[in-house]
């Protein structure tokens, strides 16, 4: 996807000051409420940020590196549960091929952890949409990290 100008700056406001709340890219954009900056993230990024468990909005890791250039020595700093942390340990990476749900999910009971698979499915499609996982599809959905290891710290999240 081809960036205005504008969405440009405006995507290296969120990458700068994430996480942040509506009201603070309210105030840098100039706009009139928090309803207008949420239509607008929908509109021009809505595949370059997502809103973590707080509810704020942060950059992608596509989105960063859009900003910052693909050599980038920034490390995004995501949190997540732990279960997703666990995922992020045993998917495929970036070269490898992508797994599916069931494959995860046996993954995932090798490293000692017990889940449901629909804990599983929903852990995955949660990384989806923060950018860390992408999504192959195939005969059936399979994933597989969609940024190297070292380009993202994960931290686990209280539950």
């Amino acid at each position: 996807m081809t960036l205005s100008e504008e969405a440009h700056e405006r995507l290296a406001d969120i990458v700068a000051n994430q996480p942040t709340k509506n009201g603070k890219l309210q105030e840098l954009w100039g706009m009139e409420s928090g309803s207008e900056v949420h239509q607008y993230l929908e509109s021009e990024l809505k595949e370059y940020y997502y809103r973590n468990e707080n509810s704020l909005i942060c950059a992608t890791p596509e989105a960063t590196a859009l900003i910052d250039g693909e050599d980038s020595d920034r490390v995004q700093t995501m949190t997540v549960s732990p279960l997703q942390e666990t995922i992020v340990e045993v998917l495929a990476g970036p070269d490898e091929e992508p797994q599916s749900v069931v494959a995860t999910l046996q993954a995932v009971r090798a490293a000692g952890e017990d889940p449901e698979v629909d804990a599983v499915r929903s852990a995955l499609r949660s990384l989806a949409d923060m950018g860390i996982v992408e999504t192959v599809q195939k005969t059936v959905p399979t994933f597989r990290l969609a940024v190297a290891r070292e380009d993202v710290d994960v931290e686990v999240r209280d539950e």
